[in-house]
């Protein structure tokens, strides 16, 4: 049983503060929460549980917020952890974002939806649609109405369809012109290149993202061409998860609208779709710059949204940097972007340039590393395949779509 939730900020300012029990935990252990990560830096902050002298608190980070949790009684780690994980997706999904300004410019929002989603430090109504049905996501109509009629709340007069439903997470019978289902795979690359061009660390981490518009109780199977190269899977509560155990199958009833049917990561890829090839030579107080970027063509794909960024050492007084495709930037905190775009298929874009290093130094020591970003329509990375959608108890016709989409997670390339 959770008793308290915060939302601190990067300074550990409280951003909102929310009890839940009768007893009311003390703000006093945000402050110890906050001196205990800063005294313990980098560790402490990768610590989902903590015991405190007083408390346990369970935290989760996200877009510069952290998300803390208060409870004096035993209690399964997970789901608290897992209900933080929740609150913070369905905030992000009602605001169009994560920022302490999205929250502070919404607070009342977030407060009517942390009491609909938990009840007494229990969770209730996590499922997003169920969600939006009890309370209208912000918008300028709303905030207008709310100024001129002095009136804040977004909280519906009428319960939401799924009440009346043998389904929690499903409207009471919808129904629908075109009946449609549209599944998107979205992949992220988590890559590591070492200095000699050697591939340490490959893996993608993946969702299957389901858009569904069926009339009535639609029952649906998912399969997969080869479904043995996932690994960590983790399922939307509409999974029935013995039909994947013993078959290797998603079989359930779709939530109406958008939801996340799964996440899955895939470990040890061979290689990946680009190469980004840095060489730095040093001498005589000055350093020779060359990236070279270019696509591997084993997919077959146009790679767009192209990257490449860097932060110049210290001792680097001044740079001179160009390119002979995109348009290269050095900011104030002397961050370099190269934003390239679009790989063209004639020639290998390069960045080469001067380095100028700060006086009395004769060569270059530390080296940057360098981060990649792409974007690719219409493929998985982690070879993942879908082999066929079925659907069972409606008798009519649906349309069906398919979509992959793969983007760089945290790619490095060390120099």
């Amino acid at each position: 049983m959770l008793q308290c939730i915060f939302l601190l900020s990067n300074s550990g300012e409280v951003i909102l503060e929310k009890q839940l029990t009768g007893h009311r935990v003390d703000r006093s252990i945000c402050s110890w929460f906050w001196d205990q990560s800063i005294s313990q830096a980098h560790s402490f902050g990768q610590l989902p549980v903590i015991a405190s002298p007083t408390h346990y608190l369970f935290q989760v980070f996200r877009e510069g917020i952290t998300f803390l949790a208060c409870t004096q009684v035993e209690m399964p780690p997970l789901m608290a952890i897992e209900f933080l994980c929740r609150v913070a997706d369905v905030l992000n999904d009602y605001l169009g974002g994560l920022n302490e300004d999205l929250i502070k410019d919404n607070f009342v929002i977030v407060y009517e939806l942390l009491d609909e989603m938990i009840d007494n430090g229990f969770p209730l109504t996590t499922e997003p649609n169920i969600l939006q049905e009890m309370i209208a996501p912000p918008n300028i109509v709303s905030k207008v109405l709310s100024v001129v009629t002095g009136t804040s709340s977004n909280v519906s007069d009428t319960l939401p369809g799924a009440s009346a439903s043998g389904v929690p997470w499903r409207t009471a019978d919808p129904k629908y012109a075109q009946n449609e289902v549209y599944i998107d795979l979205a992949e992220e690359m988590d890559a590591t290149i070492n200095r000699d061009g050697a591939l340490m660390k490959c893996e993608v981490y993946g969702q299957v993202k389901v858009n569904s518009h069926i009339s009535g109780l639609p029952d649906m199977t998912l399969s997969f061409t080869n479904p043995s190269i996932l690994d960590q899977v983790r399922f939307h509560p509409c999974v029935r998860f013995r039909q994947w155990e013993s078959h290797q199958i998603l079989s359930f009833v779709p939530p109406d609208g958008q939801f996340k049917l799964m996440s899955y990561r895939v470990r040890k890829l061979k290689s990946t779709p680009l190469y980004v090839k840095p060489q730095l030579t040093s001498n005589g107080g000055t350093c020779r710059l060359n990236v070279m970027v270019g696509s591997r063509n084993n997919h077959g794909k146009t790679i767009d949204l192209v990257t490449v960024q860097f932060q110049l050492p210290s001792c680097i007084l001044s740079a001179d940097l160009t390119s002979n495709h995109g348009t290269v930037n050095i900011l104030a905190d002397k961050t370099c972007n190269w934003n390239i775009g679009r790989i063209p298929k004639d020639k290998a874009p390069s960045m080469s340039g001067t380095l100028v290093l700060e006086t009395g130094l004769e060569r270059l020591h530390t080296f940057p590393t360098f981060r990649v970003g792409f974007k690719m329509m219409g493929v998985a990375l982690s070879g993942l395949k879908i082999d066929k959608l079925d659907l069972k108890t409606v008798p009519y016709r649906f349309f069906k779509g398919f979509r992959a989409v793969s983007r760089a997670g945290e790619f490095e390339v060390r120099s």
